[in-house]
Protein backbone atom coordinates (compact mmCIF):
# COMPACT_ATOMS: atom_id res chain seq x y z
CA UNK A 1 0.00 0.00 0.00
CA UNK A 2 2.89 2.02 0.98
CA UNK A 3 4.61 2.15 -2.68
CA UNK A 4 1.29 2.54 -4.28
CA UNK A 5 1.00 5.49 -2.24
CA UNK A 6 4.70 6.68 -3.05
CA UNK A 7 4.20 6.35 -6.88
CA UNK A 8 0.89 8.29 -7.03
CA UNK A 9 2.47 11.34 -5.34
CA UNK A 10 5.12 11.53 -7.76
CA UNK A 11 2.48 13.08 -10.28
CA UNK A 12 1.04 16.28 -11.22
CA UNK A 13 -1.63 17.29 -13.41
CA UNK A 14 0.00 19.86 -15.79
CA UNK A 15 -0.98 22.21 -18.47
CA UNK A 16 1.27 24.07 -21.48
CA UNK A 17 0.66 27.80 -21.80
CA UNK A 18 2.11 29.79 -24.13
CA UNK A 19 4.38 33.52 -22.82
CA UNK A 20 1.04 35.13 -23.95
CA UNK A 21 -1.39 32.83 -22.07
CA UNK A 22 -3.14 30.86 -24.54
CA UNK A 23 -3.26 27.03 -23.66
CA UNK A 24 -2.10 24.47 -25.66
CA UNK A 25 -3.61 20.99 -25.68
CA UNK A 26 -5.19 19.27 -22.75
CA UNK A 27 -4.25 18.89 -19.12
CA UNK A 28 -2.15 15.99 -18.69
CA UNK A 29 -1.01 13.74 -16.05
CA UNK A 30 3.47 14.28 -15.70
CA UNK A 31 5.61 12.29 -13.17
CA UNK A 32 7.80 14.62 -11.21
CA UNK A 33 10.89 13.32 -12.99
CA UNK A 34 10.17 14.87 -15.99
CA UNK A 35 12.84 16.41 -18.00
CA UNK A 36 13.30 19.13 -20.32
CA UNK A 37 14.16 16.70 -23.46
CA UNK A 38 10.70 15.11 -22.63
CA UNK A 39 8.99 18.29 -21.89
CA UNK A 40 10.34 19.52 -25.65
CA UNK A 41 9.19 16.36 -26.98
CA UNK A 42 5.40 16.45 -25.19
CA UNK A 43 5.38 20.62 -26.46
CA UNK A 44 6.65 19.74 -29.91
CA UNK A 45 3.34 17.05 -30.44
CA UNK A 46 1.17 19.59 -28.49
CA UNK A 47 2.07 22.36 -31.28
CA UNK A 48 2.25 19.83 -34.09
CA UNK A 49 5.84 21.07 -34.80
CA UNK A 50 6.94 19.55 -37.89
CA UNK A 51 10.75 19.77 -37.05
CA UNK A 52 12.02 19.58 -33.19
CA UNK A 53 12.03 23.29 -32.10
CA UNK A 54 13.87 24.04 -28.91
CA UNK A 55 11.97 24.88 -26.29
CA UNK A 56 12.84 26.69 -22.21
CA UNK A 57 10.04 25.97 -19.90
CA UNK A 58 9.25 27.58 -17.10
CA UNK A 59 6.97 26.87 -13.77
CA UNK A 60 6.04 29.83 -11.43
CA UNK A 61 8.65 32.20 -12.92
CA UNK A 62 11.47 29.82 -12.16
CA UNK A 63 13.54 27.95 -14.99
CA UNK A 64 13.13 24.23 -15.25
CA UNK A 65 16.52 23.36 -15.61
CA UNK A 66 16.57 19.61 -15.18
CA UNK A 67 13.45 18.00 -14.14
CA UNK A 68 10.23 19.45 -13.00
CA UNK A 69 10.44 18.75 -9.53
CA UNK A 70 13.84 20.70 -8.77
CA UNK A 71 11.92 23.74 -10.51
CA UNK A 72 8.84 23.37 -8.08
CA UNK A 73 8.96 23.84 -4.50
CA UNK A 74 6.44 20.39 -3.97
CA UNK A 75 6.03 21.35 0.01
CA UNK A 76 4.20 24.26 -1.35
CA UNK A 77 2.46 22.63 -4.21
CA UNK A 78 -1.48 21.77 -4.30
CA UNK A 79 -1.17 18.41 -5.96
CA UNK A 80 -5.13 18.83 -6.38
CA UNK A 81 -4.38 21.76 -8.65
CA UNK A 82 -3.24 22.30 -12.09
CA UNK A 83 0.29 23.12 -12.42
CA UNK A 84 1.05 25.60 -15.46
CA UNK A 85 4.11 25.27 -17.35
CA UNK A 86 5.34 28.20 -20.00
CA UNK A 87 7.15 27.30 -22.61
CA UNK A 88 9.08 30.14 -24.80
CA UNK A 89 10.48 29.07 -27.91
CA UNK A 90 14.16 29.08 -28.74
CA UNK A 91 16.19 30.06 -31.79
CA UNK A 92 16.22 26.88 -33.98
CA UNK A 93 19.92 28.30 -34.97
CA UNK A 94 22.64 28.18 -32.41
CA UNK A 95 25.71 31.18 -32.58
CA UNK A 96 29.10 30.20 -31.77
CA UNK A 97 30.87 32.18 -29.20
CA UNK A 98 33.83 34.14 -31.21
CA UNK A 99 36.68 33.32 -29.55
CA UNK A 100 39.52 35.10 -31.61
CA UNK A 101 40.42 38.25 -33.29
CA UNK A 102 40.66 37.04 -37.15
CA UNK A 103 41.99 40.57 -38.57
CA UNK A 104 42.58 44.24 -37.98
CA UNK A 105 41.59 46.44 -40.66
CA UNK A 106 44.23 49.77 -40.33
CA UNK A 107 42.78 52.65 -42.38
CA UNK A 108 41.01 54.92 -40.66
CA UNK A 109 43.50 58.01 -39.41
CA UNK A 110 41.44 58.77 -36.36
CA UNK A 111 38.89 57.16 -33.91
CA UNK A 112 36.17 54.45 -35.03
CA UNK A 113 33.43 56.05 -33.50
CA UNK A 114 30.86 53.82 -35.58
CA UNK A 115 30.48 50.21 -36.87
CA UNK A 116 27.73 48.53 -38.18
CA UNK A 117 26.96 45.35 -40.14
CA UNK A 118 24.36 45.23 -42.62
CA UNK A 119 20.95 43.88 -42.42
CA UNK A 120 22.00 40.67 -44.15
CA UNK A 121 25.23 40.37 -42.32
CA UNK A 122 27.47 40.25 -45.65
CA UNK A 123 28.99 43.85 -45.48
CA UNK A 124 29.92 46.07 -42.68
CA UNK A 125 30.63 49.65 -42.84
CA UNK A 126 32.82 52.11 -40.24
CA UNK A 127 32.61 55.47 -38.93
CA UNK A 128 35.40 57.52 -38.05
CA UNK A 129 37.04 60.75 -36.67
CA UNK A 130 38.91 60.68 -39.88
CA UNK A 131 35.66 62.24 -41.45
CA UNK A 132 35.35 59.26 -43.79
CA UNK A 133 33.30 56.42 -43.98
CA UNK A 134 34.59 52.60 -44.91
CA UNK A 135 32.83 49.72 -46.47
CA UNK A 136 34.60 46.59 -45.61
CA UNK A 137 34.98 42.86 -47.43
CA UNK A 138 33.91 40.99 -44.44
CA UNK A 139 35.38 37.31 -46.23
CA UNK A 140 38.58 38.87 -48.16
CA UNK A 141 38.93 41.38 -44.63
CA UNK A 142 40.01 44.08 -46.87
CA UNK A 143 38.42 47.79 -47.24
CA UNK A 144 36.28 48.38 -50.32
CA UNK A 145 35.85 51.79 -50.35
CA UNK A 146 37.13 55.23 -48.40
CA UNK A 147 33.78 57.23 -48.91
CA UNK A 148 34.90 61.44 -48.36
CA UNK A 149 32.16 63.86 -48.28
CA UNK A 150 31.95 64.95 -44.58
CA UNK A 151 34.03 67.67 -43.27
CA UNK A 152 33.94 66.60 -39.50
CA UNK A 153 33.71 63.32 -37.74
CA UNK A 154 31.22 60.96 -38.38
CA UNK A 155 29.16 60.44 -35.43
CA UNK A 156 26.68 58.18 -36.64
CA UNK A 157 25.75 55.49 -39.72
CA UNK A 158 22.55 53.15 -40.28
CA UNK A 159 21.87 50.91 -42.70
CA UNK A 160 18.43 50.74 -44.57
CA UNK A 161 16.73 47.70 -43.81
CA UNK A 162 16.73 46.50 -47.22
CA UNK A 163 20.64 46.47 -47.36
CA UNK A 164 20.97 48.87 -50.72
CA UNK A 165 21.79 52.45 -48.61
CA UNK A 166 23.70 53.53 -45.83
CA UNK A 167 23.41 56.98 -43.76
CA UNK A 168 26.09 58.51 -42.13
CA UNK A 169 25.98 61.89 -40.22
CA UNK A 170 28.61 64.45 -38.86
CA UNK A 171 29.32 66.82 -36.59
CA UNK A 172 28.49 69.35 -38.92
CA UNK A 173 24.75 68.23 -38.62
CA UNK A 174 25.10 66.95 -42.80
CA UNK A 175 23.65 63.99 -43.42
CA UNK A 176 24.89 61.94 -46.69
CA UNK A 177 24.14 58.56 -48.17
CA UNK A 178 25.80 56.21 -49.79
CA UNK A 179 25.39 53.09 -52.44
CA UNK A 180 27.64 50.22 -50.60
CA UNK A 181 28.70 48.42 -53.90
CA UNK A 182 30.12 51.38 -55.69
CA UNK A 183 30.65 53.39 -52.54
CA UNK A 184 29.42 57.02 -54.03
CA UNK A 185 27.58 59.37 -52.96
CA UNK A 186 23.79 59.14 -53.82
CA UNK A 187 22.00 62.71 -53.82
CA UNK A 188 23.16 65.67 -52.84
CA UNK A 189 24.19 66.04 -48.74
CA UNK A 190 20.95 66.80 -46.76
CA UNK A 191 21.67 69.72 -45.03
CA UNK A 192 19.45 71.54 -42.08
CA UNK A 193 20.17 70.93 -38.70
CA UNK A 194 22.09 73.51 -37.20
CA UNK A 195 24.23 70.87 -34.74
CA UNK A 196 26.12 67.99 -34.82
CA UNK A 197 23.87 64.87 -35.68
CA UNK A 198 23.52 62.49 -31.98
CA UNK A 199 21.31 59.32 -34.01
CA UNK A 200 19.65 58.18 -37.25
CA UNK A 201 16.91 55.92 -37.79
CA UNK A 202 15.35 54.36 -41.24
CA UNK A 203 11.99 53.68 -41.66
CA UNK A 204 10.52 50.41 -41.20
CA UNK A 205 10.88 47.74 -44.07
CA UNK A 206 7.21 46.49 -43.67
CA UNK A 207 5.87 50.32 -43.95
CA UNK A 208 8.15 51.31 -47.09
CA UNK A 209 10.07 48.38 -48.95
CA UNK A 210 12.07 51.25 -50.70
CA UNK A 211 13.20 52.82 -47.46
CA UNK A 212 13.02 56.49 -48.36
CA UNK A 213 12.61 57.65 -45.36
CA UNK A 214 15.00 58.76 -42.50
CA UNK A 215 14.69 60.39 -39.46
CA UNK A 216 17.89 62.19 -37.82
CA UNK A 217 18.11 63.95 -34.33
CA UNK A 218 20.07 66.52 -32.76
CA UNK A 219 22.13 68.61 -30.39
CA UNK A 220 19.94 71.55 -32.12
CA UNK A 221 17.05 70.09 -30.06
CA UNK A 222 14.84 68.69 -32.98
CA UNK A 223 14.25 65.92 -34.98
CA UNK A 224 14.40 65.44 -38.67
CA UNK A 225 12.17 63.55 -40.98
CA UNK A 226 14.31 62.85 -44.57
CA UNK A 227 12.90 61.94 -48.05
CA UNK A 228 16.83 60.14 -49.07
CA UNK A 229 15.58 60.46 -52.73
CA UNK A 230 15.27 64.01 -53.12
CA UNK A 231 17.34 64.85 -50.35
CA UNK A 232 15.14 67.29 -48.70
CA UNK A 233 13.68 67.41 -45.27
CA UNK A 234 10.16 66.74 -45.09
CA UNK A 235 9.23 67.26 -41.45
CA UNK A 236 10.87 68.82 -38.52
CA UNK A 237 9.75 67.77 -35.29
CA UNK A 238 10.57 70.48 -32.60
CA UNK A 239 9.30 70.64 -28.84
CA UNK A 240 12.33 68.86 -26.54
CA UNK A 241 13.73 72.11 -25.04
CA UNK A 242 17.43 70.59 -25.52
CA UNK A 243 19.54 68.71 -27.42
CA UNK A 244 17.53 65.01 -28.81
CA UNK A 245 20.18 62.36 -27.77
CA UNK A 246 18.69 59.65 -29.69
CA UNK A 247 15.75 58.89 -32.40
CA UNK A 248 14.00 55.28 -32.99
CA UNK A 249 11.79 54.72 -35.73
CA UNK A 250 9.17 52.36 -34.32
CA UNK A 251 6.87 49.87 -36.29
CA UNK A 252 3.81 51.25 -35.33
CA UNK A 253 4.38 54.58 -36.89
CA UNK A 254 5.10 56.12 -34.32
CA UNK A 255 9.13 57.83 -33.48
CA UNK A 256 10.53 58.21 -29.76
CA UNK A 257 12.90 60.71 -29.08
CA UNK A 258 15.09 61.31 -26.14
CA UNK A 259 16.82 64.19 -24.70
CA UNK A 260 18.72 66.25 -22.15
CA UNK A 261 15.65 67.99 -21.51
CA UNK A 262 15.26 64.51 -19.27
CA UNK A 263 12.07 63.69 -21.59
CA UNK A 264 10.96 60.68 -23.89
CA UNK A 265 8.83 62.06 -26.49
CA UNK A 266 6.29 60.10 -28.83
CA UNK A 267 5.46 61.55 -32.18
CA UNK A 268 3.55 60.40 -34.90
CA UNK A 269 5.49 59.18 -37.83
CA UNK A 270 3.64 60.75 -40.79
CA UNK A 271 2.66 64.32 -39.18
CA UNK A 272 5.15 65.05 -36.26
CA UNK A 273 2.06 65.08 -33.70
CA UNK A 274 2.89 64.89 -30.43
CA UNK A 275 1.12 61.86 -28.85
CA UNK A 276 2.65 61.91 -25.47
CA UNK A 277 5.16 62.90 -23.23
CA UNK A 278 7.08 60.05 -21.32
CA UNK A 279 8.20 61.79 -17.69
CA UNK A 280 10.35 60.39 -14.76
CA UNK A 281 14.12 60.51 -15.72
CA UNK A 282 16.35 63.28 -13.33
CA UNK A 283 18.82 64.07 -15.55
CA UNK A 284 19.81 63.41 -19.55
CA UNK A 285 18.29 60.86 -21.40
CA UNK A 286 20.72 58.73 -23.19
CA UNK A 287 19.68 55.63 -24.82
CA UNK A 288 16.57 54.23 -25.76
CA UNK A 289 16.22 50.69 -27.44
CA UNK A 290 12.41 49.10 -28.90
CA UNK A 291 11.84 44.89 -28.47
CA UNK A 292 11.45 45.63 -32.02
CA UNK A 293 15.05 46.88 -32.71
CA UNK A 294 16.65 43.91 -33.75
CA UNK A 295 13.34 42.71 -36.23
CA UNK A 296 13.28 46.37 -37.46
CA UNK A 297 16.72 46.45 -37.92
CA UNK A 298 17.25 43.16 -40.38
CA UNK A 299 13.98 43.49 -42.52
CA UNK A 300 12.90 40.87 -44.67
CA UNK A 301 16.41 39.06 -43.84
CA UNK A 302 16.17 35.77 -42.70
CA UNK A 303 19.19 34.55 -40.80
CA UNK A 304 18.15 31.20 -41.00
CA UNK A 305 16.79 30.57 -44.95
CA UNK A 306 18.46 33.69 -46.49
CA UNK A 307 17.28 34.16 -50.42
CA UNK A 308 18.30 36.94 -52.75
CA UNK A 309 15.08 39.17 -53.42
CA UNK A 310 14.36 39.70 -56.68
CA UNK A 311 11.15 42.72 -57.30
CA UNK A 312 8.59 39.91 -57.73
CA UNK A 313 9.51 38.96 -54.00
CA UNK A 314 9.45 42.24 -52.62
CA UNK A 315 5.66 42.52 -51.51
CA UNK A 316 6.22 38.89 -50.23
CA UNK A 317 9.00 40.00 -48.06
CA UNK A 318 7.58 42.82 -46.75
CA UNK A 319 4.72 40.58 -45.63
CA UNK A 320 7.50 38.52 -44.21
CA UNK A 321 8.39 41.46 -42.30
CA UNK A 322 5.55 42.42 -40.90
CA UNK A 323 4.28 39.10 -39.46
CA UNK A 324 7.41 38.85 -38.02
CA UNK A 325 7.13 42.35 -36.84
CA UNK A 326 3.76 41.38 -34.87
CA UNK A 327 5.02 38.44 -33.62
CA UNK A 328 7.25 40.62 -31.46
CA UNK A 329 5.25 42.98 -30.58
CA UNK A 330 2.12 40.31 -29.94
CA UNK A 331 2.65 39.47 -26.34
CA UNK A 332 3.22 42.87 -24.70
CA UNK A 333 3.27 45.08 -27.60
CA UNK A 334 6.38 47.64 -28.74
CA UNK A 335 7.98 48.49 -25.24
CA UNK A 336 10.94 50.74 -24.83
CA UNK A 337 13.61 51.42 -22.08
CA UNK A 338 15.47 54.55 -21.95
CA UNK A 339 18.51 54.53 -20.08
CA UNK A 340 19.90 57.89 -17.88
CA UNK A 341 22.81 60.06 -16.25
CA UNK A 342 21.01 59.78 -13.36
CA UNK A 343 21.99 55.73 -13.07
CA UNK A 344 18.30 54.89 -13.47
CA UNK A 345 16.36 53.07 -16.80
CA UNK A 346 12.54 53.26 -17.33
CA UNK A 347 10.47 50.58 -18.67
CA UNK A 348 7.51 52.26 -21.09
CA UNK A 349 4.69 51.05 -22.65
CA UNK A 350 4.80 53.87 -24.69
CA UNK A 351 2.14 53.40 -27.16
CA UNK A 352 -0.83 53.31 -24.48
CA UNK A 353 0.87 55.16 -21.62
CA UNK A 354 2.55 57.36 -20.32
CA UNK A 355 3.32 56.22 -17.10
CA UNK A 356 6.16 54.03 -16.77
CA UNK A 357 6.02 50.19 -16.51
CA UNK A 358 9.06 49.97 -13.63
CA UNK A 359 12.02 52.11 -12.52
CA UNK A 360 15.08 50.12 -12.71
CA UNK A 361 17.77 51.10 -10.06
CA UNK A 362 21.28 49.31 -9.14
CA UNK A 363 23.53 51.01 -11.35
CA UNK A 364 25.97 53.06 -9.66
CA UNK A 365 26.97 55.24 -12.25
CA UNK A 366 25.09 56.88 -16.14
CA UNK A 367 24.05 54.49 -17.94
CA UNK A 368 25.49 54.25 -21.35
CA UNK A 369 23.58 52.15 -23.54
CA UNK A 370 20.74 49.52 -23.18
CA UNK A 371 19.87 46.82 -26.17
CA UNK A 372 16.98 43.68 -25.61
CA UNK A 373 17.77 40.62 -26.92
CA UNK A 374 16.89 39.81 -30.49
CA UNK A 375 13.94 37.56 -29.27
CA UNK A 376 12.82 39.97 -27.03
CA UNK A 377 12.43 38.88 -23.61
CA UNK A 378 15.25 40.15 -21.85
CA UNK A 379 17.43 43.81 -21.90
CA UNK A 380 20.50 44.59 -20.94
CA UNK A 381 22.06 47.96 -19.73
CA UNK A 382 25.58 49.04 -19.85
CA UNK A 383 27.12 51.43 -17.31
CA UNK A 384 29.82 53.46 -16.41
CA UNK A 385 30.00 51.87 -13.21
CA UNK A 386 32.18 48.71 -15.29
CA UNK A 387 28.94 46.36 -15.06
CA UNK A 388 26.15 45.45 -17.16
CA UNK A 389 23.02 44.37 -16.03
CA UNK A 390 20.14 42.39 -17.06
CA UNK A 391 16.63 42.75 -17.02
CA UNK A 392 13.56 40.57 -17.72
CA UNK A 393 11.62 42.46 -20.82
CA UNK A 394 8.02 41.66 -19.65
CA UNK A 395 8.16 43.41 -16.11
CA UNK A 396 11.85 45.20 -15.53
CA UNK A 397 12.27 42.26 -12.85
CA UNK A 398 16.18 42.10 -11.84
CA UNK A 399 17.96 39.12 -13.69
CA UNK A 400 21.60 39.40 -12.83
CA UNK A 401 24.70 41.49 -13.20
CA UNK A 402 27.73 40.58 -15.26
CA UNK A 403 31.15 42.00 -14.13
CA UNK A 404 34.63 41.62 -15.69
CA UNK A 405 35.61 45.33 -17.04
CA UNK A 406 37.50 47.01 -14.98
CA UNK A 407 36.35 50.73 -16.98
CA UNK A 408 33.54 52.24 -18.22
CA UNK A 409 31.49 49.52 -20.31
CA UNK A 410 30.47 51.64 -23.41
CA UNK A 411 28.37 49.23 -26.36
CA UNK A 412 26.54 46.03 -26.07
CA UNK A 413 25.60 43.80 -28.86
CA UNK A 414 23.48 40.51 -28.78
CA UNK A 415 24.11 37.04 -30.72
CA UNK A 416 20.92 36.78 -32.99
CA UNK A 417 20.08 33.57 -31.04
CA UNK A 418 20.02 35.43 -27.95
CA UNK A 419 21.91 33.20 -25.94
CA UNK A 420 25.67 35.56 -26.46
CA UNK A 421 26.38 38.99 -25.39
CA UNK A 422 29.74 41.01 -26.32
CA UNK A 423 30.88 44.28 -24.79
CA UNK A 424 33.27 46.89 -25.50
CA UNK A 425 35.31 49.15 -22.36
CA UNK A 426 37.35 51.80 -21.93
CA UNK A 427 39.74 48.97 -20.58
CA UNK A 428 40.13 48.39 -24.02
CA UNK A 429 38.76 44.29 -23.84
CA UNK A 430 35.79 43.15 -25.58
CA UNK A 431 34.18 40.31 -23.13
CA UNK A 432 31.77 37.82 -24.99
CA UNK A 433 29.20 36.66 -22.04
CA UNK A 434 26.87 33.56 -21.85
CA UNK A 435 23.66 34.86 -20.62
CA UNK A 436 22.54 31.18 -19.51
CA UNK A 437 24.99 31.10 -16.76
CA UNK A 438 25.26 34.35 -16.57
CA UNK A 439 29.35 34.10 -16.89
CA UNK A 440 32.21 35.85 -18.90
CA UNK A 441 32.76 32.61 -21.75
CA UNK A 442 36.07 34.38 -23.63
CA UNK A 443 37.70 37.12 -22.93
CA UNK A 444 38.70 39.45 -26.19
CA UNK A 445 41.36 41.65 -25.52
CA UNK A 446 44.14 43.23 -28.64
CA UNK A 447 42.74 46.64 -29.09
CA UNK A 448 45.36 49.47 -28.12
CA UNK A 449 42.88 51.79 -26.41
CA UNK A 450 39.16 52.31 -25.39
CA UNK A 451 36.52 50.42 -27.58
CA UNK A 452 33.91 52.52 -28.21
CA UNK A 453 31.99 50.26 -30.88
CA UNK A 454 30.63 47.02 -31.16
CA UNK A 455 28.66 45.36 -33.23
CA UNK A 456 27.20 41.33 -34.03
CA UNK A 457 26.37 40.25 -37.52
CA UNK A 458 23.07 39.25 -37.96
CA UNK A 459 24.10 36.03 -39.58
CA UNK A 460 25.82 35.19 -36.02
CA UNK A 461 29.31 35.08 -37.71
CA UNK A 462 31.24 37.11 -37.07
CA UNK A 463 31.64 40.42 -34.49
CA UNK A 464 33.21 43.78 -35.27
CA UNK A 465 34.85 46.43 -33.02
CA UNK A 466 36.23 49.61 -33.36
CA UNK A 467 37.73 52.20 -31.01
CA UNK A 468 40.61 54.91 -29.79
CA UNK A 469 43.31 53.47 -31.77
CA UNK A 470 41.94 53.31 -34.73
CA UNK A 471 41.35 49.99 -35.94
CA UNK A 472 38.79 47.83 -36.92
CA UNK A 473 38.69 44.05 -35.73
CA UNK A 474 36.94 41.33 -36.73
CA UNK A 475 36.04 38.05 -34.47
CA UNK A 476 35.07 34.62 -35.21
CA UNK A 477 34.87 31.46 -33.59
Amino acid sequence: MEDKKETEQKRLLCRFKSESGEVAGDMMDLPLDCTVQQLTLICNAILQQDDQVPYLFYVNDTEITHTLEKALNIDAVNTESVVDIVYQQQAVFRVRPVTRCTSSMPGHAEAVISVSFSPDGKHLASGSGDTSVRFWDVDTQTPYHTCKGHKNWVLCIAWAPNNEKLASACKDGRVIIWDPKSGKQLGKTMVGHKQWITSLSWEPYHQNVECRLLASSSKDGDVRIWDTVLCSTVLTISGHTKSVTVVKWGGSGLLYSASQDRTVKVWRAKDGVLCRTLEGHAHWVNTLALNTDYILRIGAFDPVADSNKTAEDKKKSQEFALKRYHEVAAATGERLVSGSDDFTLFLWDPQKDKKPLARLTGHQQLVNDVKFSPDGRIFASASFDKSIKLWEAKTGKFVGTLRGHVQAVYMIAFSADSRLMVSGSADSTLKLWNLKTKKLEVDLPGHGDEVYAVDWATDGLKVASGGKDNVLKLWQY
